[in-house]
């Protein structure tokens, strides 16, 4: 049977982060908790692939700009929005920037596990199993595939990778080939997305 996905909880009231972890996890999800937006952008892109579950409104960062912030540094959660009443425009709003869904507080826990259901499907297929954040993703790389990755972020072609590293252009193919899978990335752009947020820096 296939790892439920992880989930991200960012919420100011302990209460709501309690209840939803103990619901979540009733479902077999992997679950963990943040009380602030502040404090969960700055693991962010450590983080393992998973859904985002996000208040609105919250001390120092609101939920919106937690939205806009990830979608600044290219960190893709499938976020689902809670909401207060009065609230609805900006949820609608955080819709329109790429939010799953949002969901009115007092939530069912249907509303929830349904909203859920579809953020993972917007997951990539990788992270449904084992697929790492880009950092983790990083950890799993040989000292020979950083450099290859390294050589890419540079904007180098294979034959210069190749000339530089002593190795042959084939062998390049084959590390980058390696790295992409490792990295849960499914082109070079995309590679040098995860790389560059993941702290890669070209030599």
């Amino acid at each position: 049977m296939a790892e439920q996905p992880r989930v991200y909880i960012v919420d100011d009231d302990e209460a709501v982060r309690r209840s939803l972890s103990q619901l979540l996890e009733a479902h077999d999800f992997s679950v963990r908790s943040f009380a602030s937006a502040v404090e969960f952008l700055a693991v962010a892109p450590s983080l393992p692939a998973g859904c985002l579950i996000v208040d609105v409104r919250m001390p120092e960062l609101g939920g919106l700009e937690l939205q806009q912030r990830l979608i600044e540094r290219n960190l893709a959660f499938p976020l689902i929005v809670v909401t207060g009443h009065g609230e609805v425009p900006l949820a609608v709003q955080a819709m329109k920037s790429g939010a799953v869904d949002f969901i009115e507080k007092p939530f069912a826990p249907d509303a929830i596990l349904a909203s859920l259901a579809a953020a993972c499907r917007r997951l990539p297929a990788t992270s449904l199993g084992e697929a790492p954040g880009p950092a983790a993703g990083l950890a799993r790389l040989s000292p020979r595939e950083r450099q290859v990755l390294e050589g890419l972020v540079a904007g180098l072609p294979n034959k210069t990778i190749a000339y530089n590293l002593n190795i042959s252009p084939r062998t390049v193919e084959i590390h980058r080939a390696r790295v992409m899978d490792k990295m849960g990335a499914r082109s070079l752009p995309e590679l040098v997305r995860f790389a560059l947020a993941a702290g890669v820096r070209p030599p």
